[in-house]
């Protein structure tokens, strides 16, 4: 398996946030930009809203393995657009199966208005 390709830098997550689509769900906020590099790219944020930094991490690992599991199974939802994954206060309670049921829709309706 290829090793998927994050966003780094803030004007790409900002520009994913002002110029972006977001779908926008308790658990899960997702945003889609397009971008010129003609591969997906990813992006996680949590703020300290979540809880401590045992609770961020945990919400991280949690929205890394359901964006891993989903471009496994179906990698044709992911087209040249970066996507920033927004941790809400319910993620760290979640399992990594409810958060791809989530993004999968989310990547669904965000594909469909793009």
């Amino acid at each position: 398996m290829k090793k998927a390709v994050t966003i780094k830098l803030n004007k790409e997550f900002k520009r994913a946030y002002f110029q972006g689509k977001y779908k926008a769900h308790p658990i899960l906020t997702t945003y889609q930009v397009k971008n010129r590099i003609g591969a997906p790219r990813f992006g996680i944020t949590t703020s300290k809203k979540i809880g401590g930094a045992v609770e961020r991490n945990r919400a991280r690992r949690i929205i890394k393995a359901a964006y891993r599991m989903l471009l496994t199974e179906e990698p044709q939802l992911f087209s040249s657009y970066d996507y920033v994954f927004v941790a809400r206060p319910l993620t760290p309670e979640s399992t990594s199966t409810e958060v791809k049921r989530i993004m999968r829709k989310h990547l669904l309706v965000l594909l469909k208005k793009g």
